[in-house]
């Protein structure tokens, strides 16, 4: 394994579960964490931003152009993770299991949108 992706997987990691933790403390108000999970969740943010930028710089790789298809597949990421937690949220905390599973899977549909948006279809 190359020194810059165990680097990445290390960032990676932890970056995701700083998020993932303040998520929970966030969403979940039997905590009463959700000032905390804000940091948490910022810092989880910032870390993998980070790991992205370090990556890259480590294998000599040109910064990000932002460009039309960046940014909308960023979006459609963005957008498509939200629906996804949305649903989890629905039906775990709020208990409502249908509505949950269906906004769950057009989440994940939209993120599987994503494959053909990057890479195109061939």
């Amino acid at each position: 394994m190359k020194k810059s992706n165990f680097v990445a997987l290390i960032l990676g990691t932890v970056g995701g579960v700083f998020f993932a933790l303040g998520m929970c403390m966030c969403l979940l108000p039997e905590w009463g964490m959700a000032t905390q999970g804000i940091v948490c969740g910022v810092v989880g943010i910032a870390v993998l931003l980070a790991a992205v930028l370090i990556w890259r710089k480590m294998e000599n790789k040109a910064p990000i152009r932002l460009d039309g298809k960046t940014v909308g597949s960023v979006l459609v990421g963005l957008v498509g993770a939200l629906m996804l937690g949305v649903g989890m949220c629905l039906s775990m905390v709020f208990g409502k299991m249908v509505l949950g599973i269906i906004v769950g899977v057009v989440g994940i549909v939209v993120l599987l949108m994503l494959i053909p948006l990057t890479k195109g279809l061939k």
